[in-house]
């Protein structure tokens, strides 16, 4: 996960620096639990090498906090991504989906990040989700992919996001499936909450990492390991597809 400034003056920001979490610690393997500051194409970001789970016991509040403080060091744009077992049965292992909606069903039974008082710095008591994640920054990435040359479509879906930490059974992908999902993880969408509670500008896209299992009869199994494995071989596209992307982010409307 990654927040941008495109506002550099006044951003105390030195590249290569790495903060460790003092607090709390990411425990899941692929997550190390840093904050990296830095210049990514001439935006000041701070990078989330990792983010903190409510499977780990994190209340929710304590996963959406960085977002918070983010927003008070003046960043204005929150960038997203996560692994995702694909729904979708057009999708493939390797597949980048643009992530249009999402489905919070943890918000089904009460669980979500702005539940409790209302701090007015922030943003307001009711705050709209229909915009949640960026029309033009999706039109961008999609310039972007062309610009890359990949001969895989850039796929574009909703993310409906589960409790976890086990992974979804037969019985639970089907009705996902009829929902409107199109991929489905463990993560993501608190922080998009509260990053759009703050009024930050949200993009974010899902590696399919594996496709999920719809039949009884199959014999394969959704594993941790698998998950890395597809993250590993598409870190130099990912990496290239959000440098690429960073140069097309415009500059906030309330910048003076």
């Amino acid at each position: 996960m990654m927040i941008i400034r495109t506002r550099v003056n006044g951003f105390c920001a030195t590249p290569s620096t790495d903060l460790k979490w003092q607090s709390s610690v990411a425990l899941v393997p692929g997550h190390a639990g840093r904050l990296v500051f830095g210049f990514l194409n001439g935006k000041a970001c701070v990078m989330m090498q990792g983010r903190f789970h409510m499977y780990e016991g994190y209340p929710i509040w304590k996963v959406t906090f960085p977002v918070r403080v983010f927003f008070l060091m003046g960043m204005d744009t929150l960038v997203v991504t996560n692994a995702a077992g694909g729904l979708n049965p057009e999708f493939e292992v390797g597949d980048i989906m643009l992530i249009r909606d999402h489905i919070n069903f943890p918000g089904f039974s009460g669980v979500n990040p702005l539940i409790g008082p209302n701090d007015e710095r922030f943003g307001l008591r009711f705050p709209a989700m229909s915009d949640a994640y960026d029309r033009d920054m999706r039109q961008n990435a999609h310039r972007a992919w062309k610009q890359m040359g990949e001969q895989r479509e850039l796929k574009e879906g909703t993310y409906v996001m589960l409790a976890g930490p086990s992974f979804e059974t037969v019985a639970e992908c089907w009705p996902l499936q009829k929902l409107g999902a199109d991929a489905v993880g463990m993560s993501t969408v608190p922080e998009v909450i509260v990053a759009r509670h703050c009024g930050l500008r949200v993009f974010g896209f899902s590696l399919i990492t594996n496709k999920v299992v719809l039949d009884y009869e199959a014999e394969e199994k959704v594993n941790h390991e698998e998950v890395l494995e597809a993250g590993r071989q598409a870190a130099q596209k990912l990496e290239q597809f959000v440098s690429i992307l960073m140069t097309s982010i415009p500059p906030p409307a309330k910048a003076s």
